[in-house]
This record gives structure tokens, C-alpha cells and sequence, in this order.
């Protein structure tokens, strides 16, 4: 990585000097820059000034020549890569991006079952063939892992024509597999690596963190810069590596699905946050790290509680363990008599802080880039005094974990399946039925079942259980209860 050179921010820097143009704009955007607009007074000027069309001078996103072209090349210097785009509409769109300049319909691509709704949607976009795998569970925590490279040679010795295989790196609770070995054994089959590195954007920064896929030669990934290292949110970026995957079809899906009118807020974030990172990222998460350990250690002595750290690591790779990213807390909390999603309603309600996400035994909190010693601190202190409010009041909080992590018997193509006439009916009522929708509990917006899939009494007590700790679901209907099955009511 050229450190000289990634002191550059050309979007950015393009942004300030147009704005002193002092242009007399007959262009879009509408607020023209006006600093007397409403836009202008809810937001501030600065917004405003740097809000841009495309122009010669601020270069295109479709097909960037000047300031974005120079962007993204920065961007994959930082990253290892060979080639970066620069994406506005999040690692959603990325993973959609990344499946659709692989996969053509029929084609085999191999997924963990907790992948992101994103992966489900661009199966259905491309009519590929899933062929699911499942990770490794944590029954003690209740959370799944990763995927074990044995998995890996099980199920391409079953499936040799697989196009691609989907790899998280790392998961949404900071597990990461031998990602290494899986793409060795991987290219040797000819098959393609595709990494959802959604929370990962911060791994190439410090060598304490997990190995970034593209530095280790996987063929296409996502990270979104957003999630950790301090860009706006939405901003993502997708990065390619020469070999098995075409840069121009990349380049084309992109183009197909991206808006024309790409927002230069989140493309100036992005060059900033970057620029950040390159130069200051190994200082800056050297204090993190260590601020984590101390906070994990103090969580540790608290009764009722559990937390994962380094110890965790399991490199022998039995349990898809092979490292962990310690920015991550997955604090266990049923010890004390409440779910984890109890937990993250408390922590809101009444300690005004928010936690990224629940599970029925843990929560997940994030630390990023913004965070401080006194930000994480108030994160361990509320919970010693959860803790000294519930621990030994009652029976610690217990369910079968296992029943969560069924994989549900794929009946019909999720393309198919999703295209095929449906009804509404009562979940009640959906036993052996072949699901129409996608449902999914957000976040993180893992699917409980997918369309194609079989709906089994597992499935029908899951979907209740999630109704009964208020989950968001992400489905068709608006109404809960109800799930879309295939075959026209009669």
C-alpha cells in the first residue's frame, strides 16, 4: 500500500473546490446549493454545498475516467485488491452485484444457511441453484460459526459443477473460517469465492484482526464502509481480484441495477474514511483492541454473564472457529433469567443505549471506529448493574437451541418458487405447505425460511417464538401470522 498516495481524497477534494466555484446552477439537484432552502436549514450548509450532480470535472459512477476512477483505485491499494467500485446502496446491493456476475440460471453456488437476505434475493434474481451448507452452532451461546474446510471438500466432492461458493468473513458475531484453505481448495475445483465482508471492512488494518479475503486471494468481495469505519451509511464498496471472474461483467451488472444518480456525500465519505484507515487504521484500532480486551475482561467477572474473546480461536478448525474479530461483544445473558432479546429492549429503554442485535441466549454489540473509553465503558457498566438487578431473581433463561438451525428441505428453486402463484394463509396452517416468501428476523436479516423451502412444525414453533419476543420480521405481508405459500387459494 503507497502511503503517500493514500493521503489523496479525490472525491472529496473535487467536492470543496467545486463548491468555490460559486457556479449558477440550471442543473440537478433542486436546492441549487441554496443555503436560504429548507433542505439547506434542516440539515445545514454543508451538506447542501457538497450535495453534486455528475459533471465532467466530479467524474460519473457508471463510468468513472477522472476523480472516481483515481477513487476506487486508491481504494483497492488499501484493500489488496486488484480493482475496486465504489457502491451507494449498501453491501446489499454488493452481494446482489457479486452473485449475478457469477451465476447464471441452473448454476450451482454453494451458501451457508445464515447468509445475509441479500444472498437470498440475488438467487432469486439470478435463478441460481442454492446448495446449502450448514455452519458450525455454538449450542452454548446459541449462535451460528462458520464453515469448516472439511464442509467445504464434503460438498464440492457432491456438487463438482458448483460455479461459486458464498463465504461470510466474518459473520455477523465476528467468527471467521480458514478462509485461506477454502480458497485454495476452492480454485483448484475452478470455482469462484465470492465474500460477504459486510462486517469486515476494517480487517486489512490491523494484523491482530482476521485475514481480509482479498488479500488472500478470494475472487470478489463486499465490505461495507459504513458498518465500522466511519463512512455514511449506505456506502459499500465491492473489490475484485483477476482470475476466474470477468472485471468487464462486474462492471456491467453493476451498471445494470446502480442508480445514474449516484450521491456524492457517500462517495466523499468513503475516500475520507479510506484515506483514515490507510494512514491512521493500525493506531486507531490498536487502542480499540486493547480498550475491548479490558472491557471483555471486567464483562467476564460479572455474575450472570459470558463473553467471547480471543480464547474463542479455535484453530484446529473443529468447530469453524478458525479466528474472531474482537471488536465484536456477543455477551450471553440468560444466566440472568432474560432472553437476549429482553436484554436489548432494557439496554434501549432504560440505559439509552443501543445494541446492534438480540438472540434468544446473547446480544451483539458493535465497536467501531467512532467509538471511545468512555463510550465503552457506559457499555460495561450497565451491564454490571443489569446484572446486580436480575442474576439469581429467577431460573436462568433456557430453550432448545437446535431447533433453530434446521435446514429446511428445499422443494422447489427460490427463482421458481418466488414467480409461482400463491396464497395468504394463517402460519397455523402452513404445516407441509412449500413456502412463496422470504421471511427473515431483523436484524440480521437471516432467513428462517426461504421460498421453495418445506414449512415444518420446527419452522411454524420458530416463527411464533420470534412473534412472542417482538421481532422484526422482514415477509410480504404486514401482518404477522401469515406466510405466502404456493398454489392459488381455492
Amino acid at each position: 500500500m503507497d502511503l503517500e498516495l493514500q493521503k489523496n481524497t479525490p472525491i472529496y477534494s473535487a467536492l470543496i473546490k467545486y463548491r468555490k466555484s460559486n457556479i449558477t446552477h440550471f442543473d440537478v439537484p433542486g436546492h441549487k446549493k441554496n443555503k436560504n432552502t429548507f433542505i439547506a436549514k434542516a440539515l445545514g450548509e454543508d451538506i447542501i454545498a457538497l450535495d453534486a450532480n455528475s459533471t465532467k470535472e466530479l467524474d460519473m459512477l457508471s463510468h468513472p475516467v477522472g476523480i472516481i476512477a483515481e477513487a476506487e483505485r486508491l481504494l483497492a491499494d488499501a484493500y489488496g485488491a486488484d480493482n475496486a467500485f465504489m457502491l451507494v446502496n449498501g453491501s446489499t446491493f454488493g452481494v446482489q452485484a457479486m452473485i449475478l456476475s457469477v451465476c447464471s440460471p441452473k448454476d450451482k453456488i454453494i451458501v451457508p444457511r445464515n447468509v445475509h437476505k441479500s444472498v437470498i434475493n440475488a438467487i432469486i434474481l439470478s435463478g441460481a441453484k442454492p446448495v446449502f451448507i450448514n455452519p458450525e452452532i455454538d449450542y452454548n451461546y446459541g449462535i451460528a460459526n462458520g464453515v469448516k474446510v472439511d464442509t467445504v471438500k464434503q460438498v464440492i466432492k457432491q456438487n463438482p459443477d458448483a460455479k461459486a461458493i458464498f463465504i461470510i468473513n466474518p459473520t455477523y458475531f465476528g467468527v471467521a473460517s480458514d478462509l485461506r484453505k477454502i480458497i485454495k481448495i476452492c480454485h483448484r475445483h475452478n470455482i469462484a469465492v465470492i465474500v460477504d465482508e459486510a462486517h469486515g471492512a476494517h480487517l486489512p488494518f490491523h494484523p491482530y484482526l482476521p485475514d481480509c479475503a482479498m488479500k488472500l486471494g478470494a475472487d470478489l468481495s463486499t465490505a461495507s464502509l459504513h458498518k465500522t469505519v466511519g463512512s455514511l451509511t449506505q456506502s459499500s464498496a465491492l473489490f475484485h481480484n483477476e482470475g476466474l471472474v470477468d472485471l468487464d461483467k462486474v462492471r456491467s451488472t453493476i451498471n445494470l441495477m446502480q442508480t445514474t444518480s449516484a450521491s456524492y456525500l457517500l462517495l466523499a465519505s468513503m475516500d475520507l474514511a479510506r484515506s483514515n484507515l490507510a494512514l491512521k487504521g493500525k493506531k486507531i484500532f490498536s487502542r480499540l483492541l486493547k480498550k475491548c480486551a479490558e472491557a471483555k475482561a471486567r464483562l467476564a467477572k460479572v455474575p450472570g454473564l459470558s463473553v467471547i474473546s480471543e480464547d474463542y480461536i479455535d484453530e484446529k478448525d473443529e468447530h469453524g472457529i478458525y479466528d474472531f474479530d474482537d471488536t465484536k461483544f456477543i455477551i450471553k445473558v440468560n444466566e440472568l433469567g432474560l432472553s437476549g432479546f429482553e436484554v436489548y429492549d432494557i439496554m434501549k429503554k432504560e440505559y439509552n443505549i443501543q445494541l446492534e442485535l438480540a438472540e434468544s441466549y446473547v446480544v451483539l454489540a458493535v465497536v467501531g471506529i467512532g467509538d471511545t473509553d468512555e463510550s465503552i465503558n457506559k457499555l460495561v457498566e450497565a451491564f454490571e448493574d443489569i446484572a446486580k438487578r436480575f442474576y439469581g431473581k429467577k431460573e436462568p433463561f433456557k430453550i432448545e437451541i437446535a431447533d433453530f438451525f434446521e435446514k429446511p428441505k428445499t422443494i422447489v428453486l427460490p427463482r421458481d418458487a418466488y414467480f409461482s402463484p400463491k396464497s395468504t394463509v394463517k402460519i397455523d396452517d402452513a404445516l407441509g405447505q412449500v413456502c412463496g416468501e422470504s421471511i427473515m428476523i431483523y436484524p440480521p436479516g437471516i432467513p428462517l425460511i426461504v421460498p421453495g423451502e418445506l414449512i415444518t412444525k420446527k419452522i411454524i414453533t420458530n416463527y411464533k417464538y420470534y412473534m412472542q419476543q417482538n421481532c422484526v420480521f422482514m415477509s410480504d405481508d404486514s401482518q404477522m401470522g401469515l406466510i405466502k405459500v404456493l398454489g392459488e387459494q381455492q
